[in-house]
């Protein structure tokens, strides 16, 4: 038995962060038993734990998150270990790890230093300082505006990027901690380099340059322990100097551009630095994780295009940026643009609209390694410009940077196309998971547009533990809306109060936190979020009032069914669903989510009255939007599926009726958009319509995700049709090939085609219920949750026969619902379980009296079949008419005037319908 995964707030030894709860967890692996009977933790200042500071031990302690109730101390590392005993008398220990904390309430010795008003030149800030002897410790402190990079003695201080990341600097600005023991010297010098960043730079929808303010600084504070006690601070003050780095150029979207001739070519002396009247009060511990190289990729290929250009293809669409070692010659200029797709063969960057996305480099002839400090790009190509001679490609790298996330998923089928649409969906995660959820990596937007956000949570939290990214995320969320009277901004970070209080957008308030409750199982981080959800239900309730307390949200702005297949023509942005319809059913959803936080938090008379105000809300709906005999009249598929999802409706049959007339009358293709895609799949499996949900996943035309996937996508596409069939791009003007949303499907497969569903909090007992599909033939499905590793496997076999795999953590237990057995359960322990048995459906079955044409068109042994048994059908599919194509067996028993009825199509399709994969 190993006690592993030791987080502190969701975090691998957090040194410097803001700990306003401390909540711990562990997973246990290798374990002979199954539960646990006792636990222990112990908490000490000491290395050893010896005179410790916080001890608990109890059978009830939860490795989920167990509150360490201990008063920190500023600059302290607190060191623990954590002890199980197991009800077979197994026990186990873990290793001693340990948290740290930062200056807390300590006053700043340190002041903000500038450069003269005058100089708007990107700095480096500059002290020479001796060490005391004997050092036995030594942090430093520090931040930057906008973004820095600090070094000691010539090394990189850390080894994140874009620091302090994405504030409200009008609010907060964090500051970050570092061990910086082992680079200290007895004789020193301290360089910070600062770039625009998100604070000063061009940033924000309309692209506003000096975003939050427009002078560069910093802040830093060293503290040094040595052997007697002492501690010498060394603070930026009016003893610092500064002179113009070689960063000539910094921008989020433009990119950056660096000379290293400058110092040569151009007087840059040092200079006293100014000492600034910021307010040191809005510095707070950090509570963003670091932004880190998470992978490291190689060039794929080397493309000469027919325009004369070198062009690096990297495989795969991704953010970070690139490095390569330089021993360039003096003088030489390097340009890199990024780019998502080739066009004609040729490289192309138009849909990055006005971001350049652009890397200069100008070399002295020293040797090193190139690579760009204060920005990032999202791309898949690179084109290089003025290389003298042969490129050396396979030296360059593509540096993959995301929040410092561990992955919780292992996912494989025998589907290729399944598979990749699993990684895509993962990268657009890796992509746009930088410090905040923006929407896309790389054109001149980034923002942490909050309706993605809301919709791809779910899946977000299956592939990766999200636990202390969304915590950020939701503290960005409440310091905007208490700007907005509670209302939730369209993106964050925000500087327009205009642009706020959109329905599915702003309901990430209360989605966001009920679905990590869920996931993470803690209660101390729902109530933090409580008066959030609260305030923007609130914001609803006030302007229902407004509009004649009609308990429907009727009025205002909403972005509705975003990027729908309904709209008005293809390329619209609105589908064709009603957003006040939309709207009122995410209330209704909102105040849901807000009576279970308050039921749970014990706020019986919150609980009390949300539940009544959801109840209101939901019978206003049934009046202004369906009719006294049950019939929907919002004749969408995407007002069916909301319906369906928040169990609005006065009788189920007739609105699931007409949900398949409706998918019936669309042809069986998606027409939803940002609120209707996402949850399609799931709905229809939720309903009795597994069999349709697999072939809307799967199906390769137009609009679909195989149809991406066969068009080369490598991530997720922000518009259905964001490439045409001919491989060129749709459109510029919002048109980026590396966004989530559409991505949110992954939970409808994680869920209940590999069947993991947690049924407590925190995935403490869950729900095995996978749904077999000859199409895939395998699946392997791993999902490390909080409460550890479970594992959901399935195999058709040869035989017909079904083998099922499950495995139960620790401490934890499940129920297995075994496919194609009418519901037969089995009650699992934490352990492994096993069975292969003959289920009363024969999963290689390829085909079935529903099966539509279009799913037969590509099938050539199929089709050989009907030319020979059902000739007039070949003729039908080939017309590739949508209206014909989707037909069923089924229906065409009953198409007399082309000549069928049932004896004939039963008949014809005997040998097609016993085909098996």
């Amino acid at each position: 038995m190993r006690i592993t995964d030791l987080k502190i707030n969701g975090i691998k030894r957090p040194v410097g962060f803001a700990f306003p709860r401390i909540s711990l967890s562990w997973k246990v692996e290798e374990a002979k038993d199954t539960t646990q009977i006792n636990a222990k933790i112990t908490v000490s200042t000491e290395p050893d734990l010896s005179n410790p500071v916080w001890v608990a031990q109890s059978a009830t302690l939860k490795s989920i998150g167990t509150t360490i109730d201990i008063q920190t101390q500023p600059h302290t590392r607190y060191y623990y270990r954590v002890e199980v005993w197991s009800d077979g008398g197994d026990y186990a220990a873990s290793e001693i790890d340990y948290f740290e904390t930062a200056k807390q309430d300590e006053p700043w010795v340190a002041k903000y230093i500038g450069t003269a008003a005058e100089d708007e030149f990107h700095p480096v800030f500059v002290k020479s300082f001796s060490g005391p002897k004997d050092v036995v410790r030594a942090t430093i402190c520090l931040t930057g505006l906008g973004l820095y990079e600090a070094y000691l003695n010539g090394t990189k201080i850390g080894d994140e990027y874009l620091a302090p990341n994405v504030n409200d600097y009008s609010v907060r600005v964090q500051y970050q901690t570092y061990d910086i023991t082992d680079l200290l010297q007895e004789k020193n010098e301290i360089c910070i380099y600062c770039g625009n960043g998100f604070y000063k730079g061009r940033f924000g929808y309309d692209g506003h340059v000096k975003f939050f303010g427009d002078r560069f600084c910093t802040i830093a504070e060293i503290h040094i322990l040595d052997a007697a006690g002492a501690d010498t601070i060394v603070a930026t003050d009016e003893s610092w100097q500064y002179r113009a780095s070689d960063i000539m150029a910094s921008d989020i979207y433009d990119g950056e551009t660096v000379d290293r001739m400058y110092g040569q070519e151009h007087e840059n002396p040092l200079k006293p630095v100014a000492v600034l009247d910021f307010d040191t009060d809005k510095l707070v511990e950090r509570y963003s994780l670091p932004v880190r190289v998470k992978e490291v990729l190689p060039v794929r290929e080397v493309i000469k295009t027919d325009a004369g250009e070198t062009v690096l293809d990297f495989g795969q669409n991704f953010a970070g940026f690139v490095s390569f070692p330089s021993t360039l010659p003096k003088g030489c200029e390097i340009t890199l643009d990024f780019g998502e797709i080739l066009q004609n063969g040729n490289f192309y960057n138009d849909n990055y609209r006005s971001a350049k996305s652009q890397f200069i480099y100008r070399a002295d002839g020293r040797t090193e390694t190139v690579r760009a400090h204060f920005t990032y790009y999202g791309f898949r190509y690179v084109r290089v410009t003025g290389w003298p001679g042969q490129l050396p490609a396979n030296e360059f790298k593509g540096n993959v940077i995301y929040s410092d996330l561990d992955n919780a998923i292992a996912f494989e089928t025998g589907h290729a196309g399944l598979n990749r649409l699993h990684l895509n969906c993962l990268w657009g995660q890796k992509s746009n998971f930088i410090d905040i959820p923006t929407d896309c990596p790389q054109r001149d937007e980034r923002l942490g547009w909050t309706g993605d956000a809301q919709v791809f949570s779910p899946t977000a939290c299956y592939q990766m533990d999200t636990r202390a990214f969304y915590r950020k995320f939701m503290l960005d969320l409440r310091t905007e809306q208490q700007k907005l009277n509670g209302a939730i901004p369209h993106y964050i970070p925000n500087n327009n109060s205009a642009v706020a209080g959109s329905s599915v957008w702003g309901d990430v308030a209360t989605f966001l936190p009920m679905t990590l409750y869920d996931v993470y199982g803690n209660l101390a981080q729902l109530e933090e979020a409580y008066p959030m959800m609260r305030d923007w239900v609130g914001f609803i309730r006030r302007g229902d009032g407004e509009h004649g307390n009609r308990h429907l949200w009727d009025f205002g702005f909403h972005f509705g069914d975003w990027l729908a297949q309904d709209g008005v023509t293809a390329q619209s942005m609105k589908g064709g669903t009603d957003d006040y319809y939309v709207a009122s059913v995410y209330y209704y959803a909102s105040v849901c989510k807000l009576a279970k936080a308050a039921q749970l938090l014990g706020k019986e008379q919150d609980a009390k009255e949300y539940t009544q105000l959801s109840a209101e809300i939901r019978e206003a709906i049934l009046n202004e939007y369906f009719s006294q005999s049950g019939r929907l009249c919002i004749d969408t598929q995407t007002g069916y599926l909301l319906a369906l999802r928040y169990a609005i409706y006065r009788d189920k049959e007739k609105l699931l009726e007409g949900f398949r007339v409706r998918l019936k009358k669309d042809c069986f293709k998606i027409k939803g958009g940002f609120v209707g895609a996402p949850i399609m799949c799931q709905t229809l499996a939720e309903n009795g319509m597994e069999q349709l949900a697999y072939e809307i996943l799967l199906q390769e035309g137009f609009p679909g995700w195989m149809h991406c996937i066969n068009l080369g996508a490598t991530t997720i596409w922000e518009r259905w049709n964001s490439v045409l069939d001919d491989g060129s791009i749709s459109g510029t003007e919002m048109n980026s090939l590396n966004h989530y949303a559409y991505g949110s499907v992954m939970e409808y497969v994680y869920r209940h085609i590999a069947g993991i569903q947690s049924l407590a909090p925190g995935f403490a007992k869950v729900q095995f219920a996978p749904q077999p599909n000859c199409k895939l033939g395998h699946l392997h499905c791993a999902y490390d949750s909080v409460s550890g590793r479970y594992v959901s496997d399935w195999k058709i076999n040869e035989d017909g026969t079904l083998t099922v795999h499950f495995e139960v953590p620790f401490n934890a237990c499940a129920v297995a619902i075994l496919p194609g057995t009418d519901g037969r359960t089995v009650e699992l322990k934490a352990g492994v379980y096993e069975e292969t048995y003959r289920p009363n459906v024969d999963y290689r079955m390829r085909y079935s009296m529903d099966t539509r044409l279009d799913q037969l068109k590509d099938d050539e042994e199929a089709m050989d079949i009907l030319a020979q048994d059902l000739p007039a059908l070949v003729g039908i599919i080939k017309s590739n008419n949508e209206e014909s194509l989707s037909m069923s067996f089924a229906d065409l028993q009953f198409m007399f005037f082309w000549g069928f009825n049932p004896e004939i199509i039963q008949k014809g399709c005997k040998r097609v319908l016993e085909l098996k994969n």
